[in-house]
């Protein structure tokens, strides 16, 4: 499958494929593959598959925590390894639109009348699938309630969204997604929200539902609270695997989106991506490009271009799929290899007035993935067609800037993969999200890591625990001694632990600067000097 500037159409025609099934092109024409690429790599590409059996068939996929990797089995529950998830599955589905159904009748209301809104509070797997789908798929003329969403521990992120909602709380429906219940970021969120219930008069129970594993801390606080539902979240789903779970599918059917068309679209792309043939295998091409293209190491960064606007959440979700996924430091041998693939992005044609310089002329660590929509617009509701100039629309531009940047990289060495979709839908949404999941796991399979753990997120997780720790005692020490004025180092030494000085010194500018016990007495850099101003409780939580 060699293709090359200079190569007739005729050679050049056997890298483009398509896949009816699941609704979708693979365009490798811009892929330089050399001549018997594809036929070296079947026998790894093999082994991909066999691993890809094992996992489906109900392996433990996941050894640091024992877990299965189940996120196939979501549209397809008869693949599940025991009838009690299969049950699990398809009484989850039934729920969600049984639940979804009451709120759009009425039958379910908050305390002002019935909701009007959804309000999506998770962070992660449990913001990024849903806010993309949402995006790609919603319309303000069909949803049945308006998609929010809260997805940081930022402050004043969390007030702008609550002034958005200002006197709208009681006709707004909270959907708290966390496994654990514990993640920072999602309790936080939820606590402030829940505080602005209490403020405004009402009661955050009879507005909330929780997405979440069984007996977890939010599965607790749910329950004890009576709120309106409670879906469950399971161990062997990955956050970022999760858009087919209750944790995406809820809040798409609040919305009014066909959830069972998303569930068709993905089912339909796993049957595609399961042909134990790479040539015919839309996902296993996929990998098979990114291993050429990155060298199998990751060199090239994959920069993702959808030319439709429906699509620009695309490279967001990708980012924590892929670089969550691949992103590790030893292989399924220890052996330390630092394997990623780096993915950026946002839309065409913005990124005509952006990036795209760089991309021809700049620094080439990069490949580039474009997702093209066939069908301009909706046919349901579509306006008469507008020319903007003689015989040319304004898809006719978009397309033309896909085709021609596409060109315009290739002929300086930048090659790319193209993807191509007939519209944006819930089948091809779907399809999408299955078949980067696919080549998600065929590409580490390659590359010899494991897709399924994180190890280093739950490193940074266990480093900001200790960054609070670390600030409560400062607290606590300079509490004690009000009097003082304290460097960040006088502080460290105080605490036993001269080397958290610099981290001291960023904890005391901030809290200073939000008027939080600590006042900057005069100085100023790492040589300020900071005093104990004002008593706080530091275990008050707002809402508890």
């Amino acid at each position: 499958m060699n293709t090359t500037k200079n190569q007739p159409w005729s050679r050049a025609r056997a890298a483009y494929m398509e896949f009816p099934q699941a609704r979708l092109a693979v365009d490798l024409t811009h892929v330089d593959f050399p001549d018997g690429y594809l036929d070296g790599m079947s026998r790894p590409m093999g082994l991909a598959f066999e691993a890809m059996n094992r996992l489906e068939a109900g392996a433990v996929a996941n050894p640091d925590e024992g877990r299965m990797v189940g996120h196939y089995w979501l549209r397809k529950p008869s693949m599940a390894p025991t009838p009690v998830l299969r049950a699990e599955i398809e009484q989850t589905v039934a729920a969600v639109k049984s639940f979804a159904a009451e709120v759009h009748a009425g039958a379910v209301q908050g305390e002002n009348g019935a909701f009007e809104r959804v309000l999506v509070i998770g962070i992660g797997g449990s913001a990024l699938g849903p806010q993309f789908v949402s995006h790609a798929l919603g319309h303000p003329r069909r949803d049945k309630l308006e998609p929010l969403f809260l997805d940081n521990t930022d402050p004043d992120g969390i007030d702008r969204m609550l002034a958005r909602l200002a006197g709208r709380l009681g006709r707004t429906l909270c959907v708290v997604i966390s496994k654990s219940g514990g993640t920072p970021e999602t309790r936080n969120g939820m606590l402030e929200v829940a505080a602005a219930y209490g403020r405004a008069g009402l009661a955050f129970a009879r507005h909330a539902v929780a997405v979440t594993g069984a007996g977890s801390q939010l599965d607790r606080v749910a329950s004890e609270q009576g709120w309106l539902r409670r879906f469950p979240m399971w161990d062997w789903v990955g956050g970022r695997t999760s858009e087919t779970s209750a944790v995406g599918l809820l809040p798409a059917a609040l919305q009014g989106l066909d959830i069972e068309g998303l569930l068709e679209g993905a089912r339909d792309c796993d049957e595609a991506t399961r042909m134990a043939d790479a040539r015919r295998n839309p996902a296993a091409l996929l990998a098979l490009a990114w291993h050429f293209l990155g060298e199998g190491r990751g060199a090239r960064d994959m920069v993702v271009l959808p030319y439709k606007d429906r699509l620009e959440l695309l490279s967001r979700y990708l980012q924590q799929l892929v670089m969550e996924s691949l992103g590790k430091e030893f292989d399924l041998d220890g052996r330390v290899v630092n394997q990623g693939l780096a993915v950026y992005g946002n839309k065409g044609s913005t990124d005509q007035h952006a990036y795209v310089q760089q991309l021809r002329e700049g620094v080439p660590n990069f490949f580039a993935v474009f997702v093209e929509v066939l069908r301009d617009r909706e046919t349901e509701g579509a306006p008469p067609e507008c020319m903007v100039e003689p015989g040319v629309t304004s898809g006719d531009y978009l397309s033309g800037f896909l085709l021609g940047t596409r060109a315009a990289l290739y002929e300086k060495g930048r090659q790319s993969i193209t993807l191509t979709v007939p519209e944006v839908s819930t089948r091809t949404v779907g399809a999408l999200i299955a078949l980067f999941e696919r080549a998600v796991g065929l590409y580490a399979s390659l590359v010899r890591i494991n897709a399924y753990h994180q190890p280093g997120v739950e490193a940074g997780k266990k480093a900001a625990a200790g960054v609070l720790d670390l600030q409560r005692r400062a607290m606590a020490c300079m509490a004690a001694n009000p009097a003082m004025r304290f460097t960040a180092d006088d502080l460290a030494a105080a605490l036993g632990n001269p080397n958290e000085a610099g981290a001291l010194f960023k904890i005391l500018t901030r809290l200073a600067a939000n008027s939080r016990g600590v006042e900057q007495s005069e100085g100023r850099g790492v040589d300020a000097l900071f005093v104990h101003r004002a008593e706080i409780d530091l275990d008050k939580t707002p809402g508890a």
